[in-house]
């Protein structure tokens, strides 16, 4: 499994768009606006993701959590545990039992399914226990009365990066659409924009950080090694299960949670092979001759400000990433 690029350990991040449609929509004659779980339900589900969580990562079997992951986080997490399976067929002699405690449950309103919550959460993986921790930002989905709810973002965040939600007079977080206009860039634009920005500068809305212009800046050093050069492709994952989701703040704004799929091509000098690490190895295809191209899904959480904000108006605050194939030519 692959770490978020800043912060604590990470596992190693299922919606469709409709998941972010406000007012009513008819789905097998239920037309009523409720809270998309009680709390009493989104415990069992934060307990039941966590211990399947567990035994996948002990066992190191993808099968034992598959029905609890989803979108951006089950392609990282499933991969990551079929790799692992290959290189220590074994199990994980190394597993240390995920907590998450102290949740706090964001539930908005919605008709109909697929519905959808978010637990924040404080986690064991910090190394320092204290109010300052990181915090787990879990996205649970579920799509149908028969279904069980699984985890289809995570984000791992200071709790300062945890802003204020917009709720109604019950205390329900209010969901924000696809096209919602509130915040300075809609949720749907969010993964087509990212993409377009990690490849040309443009929209040049991205807050500084290390998931934006430090980031690019790295890809830059990167592109031409000694006997290597690598290429980057990045493209939008935004429907089905990765469609994006967003929960609207109090200043008008909005988080949203949204991912893309990105590829490196290494390609090497004459006489000279790319170097293939064991948990990439597991998951190629061909043989590694002098080019590699790996495929990654990049996970992100961002705080976008309200519409009319002059500067800056996108902050990526969490990017959680991991190779979910190769190929080898």
């Amino acid at each position: 499994m692959r770490r978020p690029i800043r912060a604590a350990a990470g596992l190693a991040a299922a919606t469709v768009m409709s998941l972010l449609a406000s007012g009513c929509m008819t789905v097998h004659g239920e037309l009523a606006v409720l809270p998309g779980a009680k709390k009493s339900e989104a415990a069992q589900a934060l307990a039941d993701f966590t211990e399947a969580y567990n035994k996948a990562d002990k066992a190191y079997d993808p099968g034992l959590d598959a029905g609890r992951v989803t979108g951006a986080l089950g392609a990282i997490n499933q991969a990551g545990l079929k790799a692992r399976s290959i290189t220590n067929p074994q199990g994980n002699d190394r597993h240390q039992p995920l907590e998450l405690t102290d949740a706090k449950f964001l539930i908005p309103k919605k008709a109909g399914w697929p519905r959808w919550f978010v637990a924040d959460t404080d986690s064991n993986r910090d190394k320092d226990d204290g109010p300052g921790d990181n915090r787990w930002v879990l996205v649970f989905v579920r799509n149908g009365a028969d279904q069980l709810w699984e985890v289809a973002y995570l984000a791992i965040l200071t709790p300062d990066e945890i802003p204020e939600f917009k709720t109604d007079k019950d205390g329900h977080v209010e969901p924000v659409p696809a096209d919602g206009k509130s915040p300075a860039v809609a949720p749907g634009d969010m993964s087509t924009e990212y993409a377009s920005y990690l490849k040309s500068g443009e929209p040049a809305h991205f807050a500084p950080g290390p998931h934006t212009d430090e980031w690019r800046n790295i890809r830059e050093k990167n592109a031409k090694l000694p006997g290597l050069t690598i290429q980057y492709i990045d493209q939008p994952l935004d429907t089905g299960d990765f469609a994006p989701l967003a929960l609207a703040t109090k200043d008008g704004g909005a988080l949203v949670f949204f991912a893309i799929r990105y590829f490196d091509r290494q390609t090497a000098a004459r006489g000279y092979t790319p170097k293939v690490s064991t948990d990439v190895k597991a998951l190629m295809t061909g043989e590694v001759r002098d080019t590699l191209t790996k495929e990654w899904v990049s996970s992100q959480a961002a705080l976008v400000k309200p519409d009319g904000a002059g500067s800056d108006q996108v902050n990526v605050v969490s990017r959680l990433q991991g190779v979910t194939g190769a190929e080898g030519s």
